[in-house]
């Protein structure tokens, strides 16, 4: 198979031609990257829809599993890097409801569609939900605001996958206004006010 090749990463000349090229193939290796995840994905597709030749998606990114790798670094990073924390969990909501449209981070979706492949490409999964994670985790003063960090993100994971992947009605054709609304108040309980205990007893 043509996608675990093993291709040494050249020295790649950096002129303006050379960047559109390189831009090119990223942006058509996150589009089909969301679209069928990462096993389902080849690099001829990511070539042909780059309008670009196999061998200069090798020579830019080594292998498709590098790609991968930048694909969600520069989504998902440029993404943890703009958001003010407490826009973070809407904004990359945001990003699944609006799954299919050209533009935007898509990095969320990647992971959607990726779940599942190899142990390396679980590990990069991992990482970036992680790094999610523990900017949520800033929003909550409770002790445990990790764990309410991590329902928070499992939430949103959870939202996308039966919209994106699953496409359950009437989630998968709700308005993303309406759907940001109900999750708000929820979300707001979840990671900024924590629960008060019950007097003993009932």
């Amino acid at each position: 198979m043509g996608d675990t090749s093993q291709h040494g990463t050249a020295q790649v000349q950096h002129g303006p031609g050379a960047q559109g090229t390189r831009l090119r193939l990223l942006d058509a290796a996150s589009e089909l990257f969301a679209e069928r995840g990462y096993e389902r994905t080849t690099v001829r597709d990511i070539a042909a829809r780059a309008g670009a030749n196999q061998a200069l998606l090798f020579r830019y990114f080594g292998s498709k599993k590098a790609l991968f790798g930048e694909v969600m670094a520069r989504g998902g990073q440029e993404q943890l890097r703009t958001t003010p924390a407490e826009q973070l969990f809407e904004v990359a909501l945001r990003g699944m409801l609006a799954e299919g449209r050209s533009g935007g981070d898509r990095s969320l979706e990647v992971c959607l569609r990726s779940i599942g492949g190899s142990d390396e490409i679980a590990e990069a999964l991992r990482g970036l939900g992680e790094e999610y994670a523990a900017v949520l985790a800033t929003l909550s003063p409770s002790e445990n605001g990790g764990l309410r960090a991590d329902l928070a993100l499992s939430w949103l994971l959870g939202i996308g996958l039966m919209r994106v992947v699953v496409g359950k009605e009437p989630l998968a054709s709700a308005d993303p206004d309406a759907v940001c609304g109900l999750v708000a108040d929820a979300l707001g309980h979840l990671l900024e006010t924590p629960p008060k205990a019950g007097p003993a007893g009932g």
